[in-house]
């Protein structure tokens, strides 16, 4: 039977794993340099080679109009949608863009699901450089909020990358299966995920179907602006607001010791 990896595609980093057969745990996968993440980078050389992970972030500053990242944020979503991420972020969007957005690269201009496959393809490498064999099947995280434009998203990008994405599981779900707890307790479990894009919680209920017990995702929210790529872009933020918030105070009470 063909060997199936789970990979997260995240924001910041990625990664691949794999569940240990003899402990029948999950194990991540080392790249190159040995480590397990894959910063979500990708930069494209004067060449025209793409570079992806850790060599494409040191591009970030050198090279900046040949390099991106976050490109999840831009995942099954309209140029009227990402308004807020572009006043953020540095994304060169083709002014043509419609429907589906096009972000310049270099010379050229790539979908965020085309951007998304060459992190897929690189961590498909790893996996392949890791066990000896071809690796084709995949299952994949997305956030829980993702609608069904983003999910269709990152099934294009697993399919341009040469896997077949056999299932796409919510991130809450994965972290609640990654440390057994279905294995543990019965219930409701709330699931809290400080990614690179967001900030979120999670509910999830255990329930028993025909097919085995799965998690259900009951209700999910939170900030999609306060991810770790947030703060690191305006450290001062969290002050900006605490000021507003005292001068308001301030106002509405006339008194000093708020």
């Amino acid at each position: 039977m063909a060997r199936t990896v789970g990979i997260d595609l995240g924001t910041t980093n990625s990664l691949v794993a794999y569940i240990d057969p003899q402990t029948s745990t999950p194990k991540c996968i080392p790249g190159p340099s040995g480590s397990t993440l894959c910063p979500s980078v990708v930069s494209l050389d004067v060449d025209g080679s793409i570079i992806v992970g850790e060599p494409a972030r040191r591009r970030l500053l050198t090279q900046p109009e040949r390099t991106i990242y976050s490109v999840k944020r831009l995942m099954g979503r309209g140029v009227a949608d990402i308004q807020d991420e572009l006043r953020l972020f540095p994304f060169r969007v083709d002014p043509k863009s419609k429907s589906a957005i096009r972000v310049r690269l270099g010379d050229k201009f790539l979908t965020p699901p085309e951007i998304s496959a060459f992190i897929l393809r690189e961590l498909k490498n790893w996996a392949e450089a890791y066990f000896g064999e071809s690796i084709n099947r995949a299952v994949i995280t997305v956030p829980a909020y993702f609608n069904d434009a983003q999910r269709q998203a990152t099934k294009d990008a697993g399919k341009l990358a040469g896997l077949e994405v056999l299932r796409l599981v919510n991130e809450p779900t994965a972290a609640a299966l990654a440390y057994g707890l279905h294995e543990k307790q019965r219930g409701h479990v709330a699931v809290y995920d400080f990614g690179g894009g967001t900030f979120d919680i999670s509910v999830l209920k255990l329930i028993s179907t025909s097919e085995g017990d799965i998690y259900q995702v009951l209700s999910t929210n939170g900030d999609t602006h306060l991810g770790g790529d947030d703060p690191a872009l305006s450290p001062a933020e969290p002050c900006r607001l605490c000021a507003g918030i005292r001068a308001r105070r301030l106002r509405s009470t006339d008194s000093p010791d708020c």
